[in-house]
């Protein structure tokens, strides 16, 4: 985790130097995410604690410059939803995300005291999804093969350092000339399908057997957990669906503190609060 911080930190450095222009923000909020386990894109129910901090480059009066981390986590449970009930799986990995892009405000906060705005760039996240085995253990899933991930059908292991495309907006509001405050919405879509450790069909259980052990074998189809008379599915057998991503996003609220003096000190404009600046 610290390698991952030291990249954040390194995305800060090109802003150091310009501390007339440069904001510091930290944010609070949930993280949720959207896949097999989680049908729906926007829910409290499977959502957890998220925070992060960054910093904020004024190249205009409404265009930032944006970099910074957010490390939350991520969770779903077919016992809370009515797609796949009876594959009974889980599970739970905590989140890293890097990112760097460019913030565009509709209005000047130097003109305004509240705006819309909206922001994209590019994200690189770590993840690392687990499940609770019967014995109350917590195994990270990805070792275990448990698709059939490095031996059946020409499956590859799929890796826990991917890159996303983050978007999304929200309103903010100036509350002196240091500080501004926001509620943003921030979605990841990203280029995998196992974040939650699903994707696509059950491997043959002797070769999952053979190739991972009985471990493997036991978190791949937790059906038979139920009592039900459920057995391991046919090799084949649709375990999760490939046709769309995984996402995830992070929704809270945003604050920035000004280090310099920003657009009003150079004598451009009025301040963030819509108050008129004196020019000397």
């Amino acid at each position: 985790m610290k390698q991952y911080c030291i990249i954040a930190l390194l995305c800060a450095i090109p802003f150091a130097g310009m501390s007339q222009r440069l904001s510091a923000t930290i944010f609070a909020g949930t993280s949720n995410y959207q896949g097999d386990l989680q049908p729906r894109r926007f829910t409290f129910d499977q959502s957890h604690f998220a925070a992060g901090a960054g910093v904020l480059y004024e190249l205009t009066e409404k265009l930032y410059a944006r970099a910074g981390f957010t490390f939350g986590r991520l969770s779903g449970d077919d016992k809370k939803n009515n797609l796949n009930s009876t594959r009974n799986l889980n599970f739970t990995s905590s989140v890293l995300d890097i990112h760097l892009g460019a913030e565009y405000h509709l209005f000047s906060l130097y003109e305004r005291s509240v705006t819309p705005y909206v922001f994209a760039g590019i994200s690189y996240f770590h993840f690392n999804p687990k499940a609770i085995d019967s014995s109350g253990n917590k195994i990270a899933l990805q070792p275990l093969s448990t698709e059939g991930q490095g031996f059946y059908l020409g499956r590859k292991m799929y890796h826990l350092n991917q890159l996303a495309i983050p978007f999304g907006g929200g309103l903010k509001m100036a509350i002196n000339d240091k500080i501004r405050i926001g509620l943003e919405l921030g979605l990841r879509k990203t280029f995998t399908d196992y974040i939650d450790d699903v994707s696509t069909t059950y491997a043959d259980r002797d070769l999952l057997l053979a190739n991972r052990g009985q471990l493997a074998v036991d978190l791949a189809f937790r059906g038979d957990e139920l009592k039900t008379g459920l057995t391991y599915p046919a090799g084949g057998s649709q375990r999760g669906g490939s046709k769309f991503k995984d996402w995830y996003y992070f929704t809270g609220i945003q604050m920035s503190y000004l280090l310099g003096t920003g657009n009003a000190g150079r004598g451009g404009g009025n301040s963030k609060t819509g108050c008129p600046v004196k020019v000397y």
